[in-house]
């Protein structure tokens, strides 16, 4: 058989996309690349991928598939696809491989919860996910390898376990780590399945009218900035997306709104308020780090940059988080508080409005 292995990472489980990651960007990255030589048999390509992926079942295969993650000759395929002659059978992730070996680094964690079959931990703003693209170290996966150091069980360079989903650097809030490969698969398939519980806070420019409502629209790759994502309106770019919020408080030219993901996908909850006319605050990607609402005077953009400064990130925390453990079966729900640099710049606008 003729074959090109271009990676030997034997991971085949989609990182889902979250509430999005700089790391990442959408991209989809391959992992491996196998080419059917002349004489290939029709075969179905679970098959085909199984007899030379170690350490892979064809269960795994087929959520790989299903997921989106299996492409041939470049086109996303279902499982029973039957690979033909000179076909190029990929799997691709939205992660890239890592390029080199994780190394342990002593960064403080806010574990929320642990057991023996996963984590929730409570990342704070500023802190890169992922290993890749400059940053190599100082990111969450090097604090679990620290964190795990003792433990014979979890290899943080084994992709078959660890983060289930993401959020940006520069969002704040809970994410779960898994600490087998069956609590991963688990987890994963539930985010798939988006039957997890995610819920945000925010900070957004103005008050959305009507104050509580379902924002959909297919999210993708932005045609004029590589760097952003935008939503399409003809269904036929981008990928379906859902989000839910509601104004839980009115700060006169900003409010707090509640969003809550039905999808997940890249820079999702930012794109959607921008595109509904109210984006995050000091959300310089998306254009929130502009004075969208307010008076024209020099105290006003004065007390704008002091907001800025108390917060210096887009204000988005991810408060909630809830799904049905991997093993015990049983429900399970976490909340953590709004970090204190955007309770710092909400008690701010709360002052600014009393004295108008």
């Amino acid at each position: 058989m003729d074959q090109e292995l271009h990676y030997t990472d034997p991971e085949l489980d989609d990182l889902p996309d979250d509430e999005a990651s700089g790391e990442s960007n959408g991209e989809l990255y391959e992992h491996f690349r196998f080419v059917a030589d002349k004489g290939q048999q029709l075969l179905r390509v679970d098959k085909f991928l199984v007899s030379r992926l170690e350490k892979s079942s064809r269960n795994r295969v087929q959520q790989a598939a299903d997921a989106g993650c299996v492409l041939v000759n470049g086109r996303p395929v279902k499982s029973n696809y039957r690979v033909k002659p000179l076909d190029v059978v990929s799997v691709v992730m939205d992660r890239p491989r890592y390029e080199l070996e994780i190394i342990a680094e002593d960064i403080p964690l806010d574990i929320v919860y642990e057991d023996s079959d996963l984590l929730v931990v409570n990342k704070p703003p500023g802190l890169v996910v992922h290993p890749g693209h400059g940053n190599y170290s100082g990111t969450l996966v090097n604090a679990l390898a620290w964190h795990f150091r003792d433990n014979p069980d979890y290899d943080v360079n084994d992709p078959r376990m660890g983060l289930v989903h993401r959020i940006d650097k520069d969002t704040s809030g809970l994410l779960v780590v898994a600490k087998t490969p069956d609590a991963k698969t688990h987890l994963g398939k539930q985010f798939f399945n988006k039957t997890t519980r995610r819920e945000y806070i925010a900070v957004v420019w103005g008050v959305p009218n009507p104050q509580s409502g379902r924002i959909e629209g297919n999210i993708g790759r932005s045609l004029k900035d590589r760097l952003q994502m935008a939503v399409f309106t003809d269904g036929t770019q981008g990928k379906h997306a859902v989000t839910h919020y509601e104004v839980l408080e009115s700060l006169g030219y900003a409010s707090v709104v509640r969003c809550r993901l039905e999808t997940g996908r890249t820079h999702q909850i930012r794109v959607h308020m921008k595109y509904i006319g109210h984006p995050l605050l000091n959300d310089s990607r998306y254009g929130g780090d502009e004075i969208l609402r307010g008076e024209r005077t020099a105290k006003y953009k004065q007390f704008i940059e002091n907001c800025f400064k108390i917060c210096p990130r887009q204000a988005l925390h991810a408060r909630t988080l809830g799904f049905v453990h991997p093993r015990t079966g049983k429900e399970m729900f976490f909340e953590c508080e709004v970090p204190s640099d955007m309770t710092g710049m909400i008690e701010k606008w709360r002052s600014y409005i009393k004295k108008q």
